[in-house]
């Protein structure tokens, strides 16, 4: 009787021990197909962290998120908001700055693209995803150097992908050349700069107006030339998407509309690195050492350096502290900000107000 009932527990347990199991493939079969649909559908992570960053606010809109205006901020600064600079595509909205109310001085024009991975950012609040938002004491210290600064808005994903952004960089830069006089903007002596996904933005500028064939690629005509456009800055672009995180995975594929992201056309025509030539402009580069994309940057910086094309990289490693991505932003109390800052500074005055300019 005894070995009766130990055989009957012992079958229980064998019952009990094969349900667990198969409830345990289950779930697992289930997540496995849960990740792989989420990571062929980025949109749906993207979606997700829009809803927490924007909470219901739309992202993309053909109105303007703030009234048009023109007010004289704390500081002096003369801040025109909300100008529209084409019909297209929703977000064609830019902002220009001056650094008093005479508007007439003939000053050099930095033209600054966000960050935010292409799915956030605002050309009034930078990325979303910086070390803080303080933005825009990085923008006054540009306009205190002397600069008047366009800021520009572009759309977003994930109703808007790659190369939208691109064209929309475009036309903003197009409407800037042909209302110069409007708006008192010397259009030809011209600083292009960006942050994170405005970086990798700013890098294929300098790729469109160096090589003919990258603008045709993208059927985009440029109205500014190399002569124009003195130097860039590019700050912290991720050009090459490879040997990616999880979540930068997602990101690339949401904004480049691929699953591909090794050799597909998108990928081919996204990657700066893949149209360089010794016609792009000098550039200042950096990259963040916690979150960053040095790699690239550094890549950047030799292949310029091959084509004998003048630029500064300014990375600081560890031992100088975490450098976190969008650290310039933090420019106020960063040490490690200013100094960046102040080569920064060093190297466009050296094209826009040197021998160089005139």
């Amino acid at each position: 009787m005894k070995k009766s009932n130990d055989l009957n527990s012992t079958r229980k347990k064998h019952k009990t021990l094969r349900i667990m199991g198969i409830v345990l493939l289950s779930l697992a079969l289930i997540c496995s197909s849960m990740f792989f649909y989420v990571r062929s559908h980025p949109e749906i992570i993207i979606g997700f962290i829009q809803d927490a960053l924007y909470k219901g606010k739309p992202i993309n809109s053909f109105v303007p998120f703030n009234p048009p205006g023109r007010n004289v901020k704390t500081n002096g600064v003369l801040y025109v908001n909300d100008i529209k600079y084409a019909d297209e595509y929703p977000n064609s909205y830019l902002d220009i700055s001056y650094p008093n109310t005479d508007s007439s001085i003939k000053r050099p024009t930095i033209v600054f693209f966000h960050g935010g991975g292409y799915f956030g950012g605002d050309k009034a609040m930078g990325d979303p995803m910086a070390v803080n938002d303080d933005a825009n004491m990085l923008f006054d210290k540009l306009v205190e150097n002397g600069y008047n600064l366009v800021n520009v808005n572009y759309a977003l994903v994930p109703d808007y992908k790659f190369p939208v952004p691109v064209i929309q960089m475009n036309q903003a830069i197009n409407f800037l050349v042909n209302n110069s006089v409007k708006y008192n903007l010397n259009m030809e002596n011209v600083i292009v700069m960006g942050s994170s996904a405005g970086a990798v933005l700013t890098s294929q500028y300098g790729a469109i107006i160096s090589n003919q064939e990258y603008a045709n690629s993208l059927d985009i005509e440029p109205l500014l030339t190399t002569d124009d456009v003195k130097a860039l800055v590019i700050d912290d672009a991720l050009l090459a998407p490879n040997n990616l995180t999880f979540s930068e995975e997602m990101l690339f594929r949401n904004y480049l509309g691929t699953n591909n992201l090794k050799d597909s056309e998108a990928v081919k025509q996204f990657n700066t690195l893949l149209h360089l030539n010794d016609n792009f402009p000098p550039s200042f580069i950096t990259a963040a050492n916690t979150g960053g994309f040095p790699e690239d940057m550094k890549t950047l910086s030799n292949e310029l350096t091959s084509y004998q094309i003048d630029n500064d990289y300014f990375y600081l490693d560890k031992i100088h502290g975490e450098i976190a991505h969008g650290y310039l932003a933090n420019i106020r109390t960063d040490k490690n900000a200013q100094e960046s800052f102040k080569r920064l500074v060093q190297f466009i005055d050296k094209y826009t107000k040197g021998s160089t300019a005139q």
